[in-house]
């Protein structure tokens, strides 16, 4: 039976003993880094499309929410399976950590697969399905085509950087993920200003940088040593190994789907204000990313490090975890308000010029949503903040009812009376997010404060229970 190495020895041990915030800190704040630099990514690839062209910038933005709903599947996955590999870790059961790492990776390559066969030969039809532009879909199939390729290999590597979160790895991750967007933004560059490539190139470019993550992973996870080393042999996918990962993934999936799904039916409602209203929508949720990515780093170091406690029996120190996230999202969330305040023109228009011409309007369109928009960030800290304390606890339902109502019952609806009984225009949209960012950060609350009593029941009956 595989033990853990040395290495993973001394980070568990680390996670379970040193001061929370210290050990939150050395997780997370690579973590953040990286989700950062990745958002900034996202804004760098839109910043290239807009040189190409306001029907580039809103084919991307439409396409992106398209392709986020079809990447929940992985993500999901990555989630749940690193969630339960970090709670079998904290119990330092070195046998279910060697067969639940081989059998998310198995479940991993077996997704995968099945989505590369289904959506690249349809993927007109499907984007017709989900209800896109026609003249975006002109755009932007073959980007699709490509796109859908590059989440094939993404989901791989969601399901290794997530094994390799769960055993401390903030730092490699980093690297890696430098290593990708150095390949992106060169290779997108090269594509776009040099041989003045269209929407194609830059998700080819995408795609090479998917590669890197991919190659070192197929390289390493052989060879690695202990109870995380790949083996074909430890692939279990009995009831006992696979049943409390899909307990965990499948409503994070369906979560993350049906939160993908419904921004896409608010892009096409958004829709009724003209095609570059989407393509402003896609750009202020970027400029949004500029600061929720934090939010987003910090919990994904977060949750495991809640799991990893739990399944150590260490209650009390879980809620540690949780209030020390829930101050630095809440800081994050201020200066990130203060700084977009003050730099929002200047951010709305670098993305109105393209290699033709600045266009004022679109400018304006930018500021009309955003302004709404951003309102939300403090709020979105809060929401964060309790996702890792529900997923580290294995409550994936919980934080699924969150996000679906996030969309489904503050957004669309919102959105909906804002178009039938208000004279608004495109701002509309800013303020329907900025509602939904806002009550989903008050619902959080809400959620949050029963499992928070519920936990603290269970570190009083284990202290008072006799030694």
């Amino acid at each position: 039976m595989a033990s853990f190495s040395r290495k993973d020895e001394q980070f568990r041990q680390y996670a379970l003993t040193a001061s929370p915030l210290r050990v939150l800190l050395t997780v997370s704040v690579p973590l953040a880094l990286y989700q950062a630099l990745h958002q900034l990514f996202k804004v760098l690839d839109t910043l290239m499309a807009s040189h190409i062209g306001p029907d580039a910038v809103s084919a991307v933005a439409a396409l992106s929410q398209i392709t986020l709903m079809i990447n929940a599947l992985g993500s999901g996955l990555a989630v749940g399976g690193c969630i339960r590999i970090s709670e079998a870790y904290g119990m330092g059961d070195h046998d279910l950590v060697r067969k639940r790492v081989a059998t998310v990776y198995a479940m991993a390559v077996a997704v995968s697969l099945l989505l590369c066969a289904t959506l690249i030969p349809f993927a007109e039809g499907f984007l017709r399905l989900m209800a896109t532009p026609e003249e975006l879909i002109l755009t932007g199939a073959g980007y699709f085509r490509l796109e859908v390729l590059t989440l094939v290999v993404s989901f791989f590597n969601t399901v290794y950087i997530a094994i390799e979160r769960s055993r401390g790895h903030a730092r490699k991750i980093l690297l890696l993920n430098l290593a990708v967007i150095v390949v992106k933004l060169a290779l997108s560059a090269l594509f776009v200003y040099v041989l003045e490539g269209g929407l194609i190139l830059i998700a080819l470019a995408t795609l090479a940088g998917q590669c890197i993550i991919l190659v070192h992973a197929l390289i390493t996870m052989p060879r690695d040593e202990g109870a995380f080393r790949f083996s074909p042999g430890s692939i279990d996918m009995g009831r006992k190994t696979v049943l409390p990962i899909l307990n965990l993934s499948a409503p994070v999936s369906l979560e993350k789907l049906l939160f993908a799904a419904g921004k896409v039916i608010v892009n096409a409602m958004s829709g009724v204000y003209g095609g570059l209203t989407v393509g402003a929508l896609g750009i202020s949720n970027n400029i949004g990313g500029l600061t929720t990515s934090w939010h987003i780093g910090f919990t994904d170091g977060t949750a495991p490090l809640i799991s990893q406690n739990r399944g150590a029996g260490k209650y009390r120190r879980t809620l540690f975890f949780y209030l020390w996230l829930l101050v630095i999202n809440v800081v994050i969330g201020v200066v990130g308000l203060l700084l977009v305040s003050v730099g929002l023109p200047w951010l709305a228009k670098i993305f109105a010029v393209s290699k033709d011409a600045y266009d004022p309007s679109f400018h304006q369109l930018i500021i009309d949503i955003h302004q709404w928009e951003m309102l939300g960030y403090i709020t979105l800290g809060v929401n964060s903040a309790t996702v890792a304390l529900l997923l580290g606890y294995g409550y994936s339902r919980l934080t699924m009812l969150l996000n679906v109502a996030r969309v489904f019952l503050f957004r669309v609806p919102v959105l909906w009376v804002l178009q039938r009984f208000t004279t608004l225009g495109p701002e509309a949209v800013g303020i329907t997010m900025m509602v939904s960012n806002v009550l989903t950060g008050l619902s959080a609350i809400v959620v949050a404060i029963p499992v928070v009593l519920r936990i603290l029941r269970l570190a009083r009956e284990q202290e008072e229970a006799p030694a």
